[in-house]
């Protein structure tokens, strides 16, 4: 499925809003799961379609494979997001987040770091490029 840019970049701007907003309310230090469900509920607050712990299928020559990956949230279809809540990222989870985008065909990926003082400048990593490319 194709998406215009100014859709990718509105939803990007509302599920970004919805973080920073999880984010004022409880601050940093508690555990993944934690922000998880409270994304879910400020998604959901703001009308957006997603799901959660969306499997990965996996497709290995011609068969698909049992491998339980698992996307933390997939928003409208269109975006793939990872929550953490770790002292720094760790070039794993930009791999992790780039397969996740590739196998859902997602045209973009939000990494999100609640484990930080100003979750704007700190715990936002946008991924898009090669990827959001070769899905157009």
């Amino acid at each position: 499925m194709k998406y215009s840019r100014t859709q990718i970049k509105e939803l990007e701007f509302a599920i970004i809003g919805a973080a920073i907003e999880v984010h004022r309310q409880l601050g940093p230090g508690l555990l993944e799961s934690v922000y998880h469900k409270c994304m879910e509920q400020e998604l959901t607050l703001r009308g957006l379609d997603f799901v959660s712990e969306r499997n990965v299928p996996l497709i290995y020559k011609a068969r698909e494979l049992n491998t339980n990956l698992r996307c933390d949230l997939v928003v409208e279809g269109m975006i793939a997001l990872e929550l953490k809540s770790v002292e720094c990222f760790i070039p794993i989870f930009d791999a992790q987040l780039l397969t996740y985008m590739k196998l859902l065909q997602c045209p973009k990926g939000l990494l999100i770091n609640f484990n930080c003082i100003n979750i704007v400048k700190e715990g936002r990593r946008s991924l898009v490029n090669e990827i959001y490319a070769s899905l157009q």
